[in-house]
């Protein structure tokens, strides 16, 4: 694996699929490297150009969104196969989300942030820098978390309170659980550090805290067997736009957790301060698994039963929008047909009432107006023909009196 704290150089071609660098280029780790190496240089490089540490260097920042985009697709076994065989133009993009640094935003970024948050739309959020630099330096303050015993609390924002859990052999053979609570719905971040041989901290795990009920809360479960987390922000804005796919794709945000166990020894938790404008109160715990048995095997499978559910509703999708789209098509014949079929029967029940003495008359009637109008004109000329014949009568006298005879 190359020096991630090297210069980053330009290669001289660029994916046509997506305008992308390559991710391992980016990373600067060869195809074969590990998980963890990916990890590594991820941590190193995104530390390097943080926001925070480049508030005047817009390349730089550009760079970390490069480098965030990277890690995006190569820590993510299913993209880096789908990379890794064809390219950006093989991957799957819709679930690879950009991380949003609060730390380094303006008030009106930050409202902007918040306004989308409050509208049901989940925003991932990058932790702050000085945060991350003061856990490589070691210059943390840690307080120790015993077994089974909750600690409550309330950080600042984009701050971290750090603890340590110590656990034996047998502990850690039958599992631990950590889990944080937010009886206000504070918004905040489960951190799980590694430590270094020379003492720093290493960013390793976390996960959002996510509203489940009147709480929100956040958990990492070392159980010796595959666990998921149902990221919220993975399909978040298809989700909001299609009600289907608010369904359809609830699950897609199942991702494998990186870790499934812990060795004995201590380890480093923290949580950190992730709301916009205030404080985070919390209450953490951690468990061992010893008094939970049954718990965790029912969690087990019900993550397996979630997880071909996830693969079911793939596949019924496509049926179901096939289906959705044939029945758009027979809904709108529907409609046309039912419109046919009702101006028939008007029409029907139109020629039915034809069929009645009445409409006959009024028919007759209509038809013998003209006739009407007819004789009315025969009468006048008539009337006009009668008031001259007696005229015509007297003449007639008249001239029979001077031609009588005796």
């Amino acid at each position: 694996m190359g020096d991630s704290d090297g210069p980053i150089h330009e290669p001289a071609t660029k994916s046509s699929a997506a305008g992308h660098r390559d991710p391992y280029e980016v990373l600067q780790v060869p195809r074969d490297a590990t998980d963890q190496q990916i990890k590594t240089a991820y941590r190193k490089m995104a530390l390097k150009l943080h926001p925070d540490k480049n508030a005047n260097n817009p390349e730089a920042a550009e760079l970390f969104k490069e480098v965030a985009y990277s890690y995006g697709i190569l820590s993510d076994p299913e993209k880096r196969r789908q990379y890794d065989v064809a390219g950006f133009e093989g991957v799957n993009l819709d679930g690879l989300d950009m991380e949003l640094d609060l730390s380094n935003l303006g008030t009106v970024n930050t409202m902007f942030a918040a306004l989308f948050s409050k509208l049901g739309v989940p925003i991932k959020t990058s932790i702050s820098a000085n945060v991350l630099e003061d856990a490589l330096n070691g210059t943390v303050t840690i307080r120790p978390l015993p077994l089974g015993r909750s600690v409550s609390d309330k950080v600042e924002k984009q701050a971290a309170h750090f603890f340590s859990v110590t656990i034996s052999d047998s502990q850690a053979e039958t599992g631990i659980v950590i889990r944080v609570t937010s009886a206000a719905q504070s918004k905040f971040k489960l951190i799980y550090f590694e430590q270094e041989e020379n003492g720093s901290l290493g960013l390793a795990l976390q996960e959002d805290s996510v509203k489940t009920g009147k709480v929100t809360s956040a958990g990492m479960y070392f159980l010796h067997f595959q666990v998921y987390r149902l990221d919220p922000t993975i399909n978040a804005l298809a989700m909001a736009k299609d009600p289907d796919a608010a369904f359809f794709k609830r699950l897609d945000g199942l991702q494998p957790c990186e870790m499934s166990q812990l060795k004995a020894g201590t380890h480093i938790f923290a949580v950190y301060g992730d709301n916009f404008f205030k404080s985070a109160s919390y209450t953490i715990e951690a468990i061992c698994a010893e008094s939970f048995k049954e718990a965790a095997e029912m969690l087990k499978e019900v993550e397996a039963q979630m997880l071909a559910k996830r693969n079911e509703l793939r596949e019924f999708e496509a049926e179901y929008r096939e289906v959705l789209a044939r029945y758009a098509a027979v809904t709108s014949k529907y409609s046309q047909e039912k419109q046919a079929v009702d101006d028939l029967v008007k029409q029907r029940e139109k020629i039915h009432e034809s069929f009645s003495s009445s409409s006959l008359s009024k028919k007759a009637s209509n038809s013998s107006s003209p006739r009407a109008s007819s004789a009315d004109g025969e009468e006048e000329s008539s009337s006009v023909k009668d008031e001259s014949q007696p005229e015509t009568k007297d003449k007639a006298s008249k001239k029979k009196w001077f031609n009588f005879k005796v």
